[in-house]
């Protein structure tokens, strides 16, 4: 399946890999000069699609060809169960066919947002000789999302409970099932594109919010896919990780990217940590985190910050970024002001410039 309402200079097209029927855009890979262009891969988040990555590749220079897969379950790709207990394997996997398919110049700069970030930090770690630069655009914690207590990842009890697919919220979830468009409800698929994706502050154009809200309900759901499964637990909230879908594939039970620090110092490729300096997904106090939610009075019968604080999200990629540094890498680290979790929609100019800041080396 293509699209045919894509932007100008951005084609949508589908390919069958090795693994999966991929949906990608496309955008660039003309004017090129040797010294000038860069081969350019971005990963979308959770519950998004590449149509969050269009307008960057609008917008980049046409002299870099620039990539942006749907990833499974996600956008106009095939659907196909996510083993979680692989941690972002699967996901890892189909984006290594991907650019072997279309035979895409290596090395090349990655670009993951979210949870793309994740499936960026464990591509960059199978395989470290195919990325020039690594841009983190608020990416998912190293040490996964949910039930973690610490900057090293400790998990708040020995069945990561208070992770995994059990923590989705079950109207949201019905809105992307029922391809929801309305702008009723806290937790409609708008409702929560327009509060939570970015600064509350931000406004979209109207046309191009149709579009992000079509990446969001393009969102495969259930116990396969998002948000996944679960299993009981004794302990707060009474819910564990199960071994499908999405959330637990992000459950620190099962993913940990750590190894990022251990890629040898030669192969290591610079990484640009970019964030919004008021996400509320993924960041010290996330309104997703369980534990952000009980402090908050939401969540009954919470034990306590001694028991499931809240997990220091940024903190856990800042520490595990600064052990990348003191083993040979080097990062930078980013923070626009007046941006939420998607800095790419809301202070496009800023990124674009530091993303070619980038590509220039």
């Amino acid at each position: 399946m293509t699209r045919d309402d894509t932007l100008a200079g951005v084609d949508s097209r589908t390919v069958d890999t090795a693994r999966l029927e991929t949906h990608y855009l496309e955008s660039g890979g003309t004017d090129r000069a040797d010294d000038e262009s860069t081969t350019v891969l971005f990963l979308h988040g959770n519950v998004s699609s590449s149509r969050f990555f269009e307008d960057a590749m609008a917008d980049l220079p046409a002299r870099h060809r620039a990539v942006a897969p749907d990833l499974r379950g996600y956008g106009d790709s095939e659907t196909k169960p996510v083993d979680a207990t692989n941690g972002l394997g699967d996901f890892e996997g189909d984006v290594s066919a991907l650019v072997a398919e279309l035979g895409l110049e290596r090395p090349f700069a990655l670009v993951g947002w979210s949870n793309g970030g994740g499936v960026a930090m464990r591509y960059a770690i199978d395989h470290p000789d195919d990325v020039s630069a690594l841009v983190l655009v608020n990416p998912l914690s190293p040490h996964g999302f949910g039930g973690t207590r610490d900057v090293d990842g400790t998990p708040c009890f020995d069945d990561y409970a208070g992770s995994g697919g059990g923590i989705g919220n079950d109207a949201f979830v019905a809105g992307l099932a029922d391809r929801d468009r309305s702008v009723e409800g806290q937790t409609s698929p708008r409702k929560v594109l327009r509060t939570y994706y970015v600064d509350p502050t931000h406004e979209f154009d109207d046309e191009r919010e149709e579009s992000y809200l079509t990446g969001m309900l393009d969102t495969a759901t259930g116990a396969e896919n998002y948000p996944g499964s679960s299993i009981p637990s004794d302990n707060w909230p009474g819910i564990a990780p199960g071994e499908t879908g999405v959330n637990n594939a992000i459950s620190p039970k099962y993913c940990d990217l750590e190894a990022i620090t251990e890629i040898d110092p030669d192969e290591k490729p610079p990484v640009l940590w970019i964030r919004g300096d008021s996400d509320q997904i993924v960041s010290n106090a996330s309104l997703f985190d369980l534990g952000t939610l009980g402090r908050m009075g939401e969540l009954p019968d919470w034990p306590g910050e001694d028991v499931f604080p809240p997990q220091p999200m940024v903190d856990q990629t800042r520490t595990v970024l600064e052990r990348y540094a003191d083993r040979g890498g080097e990062f930078e680290e980013v923070v626009f002001g007046n941006a939420g979790h998607t800095p790419h929609l809301e202070v496009p100019g800023d990124f674009l410039d530091r993303l070619e800041s980038v590509l220039r080396g």
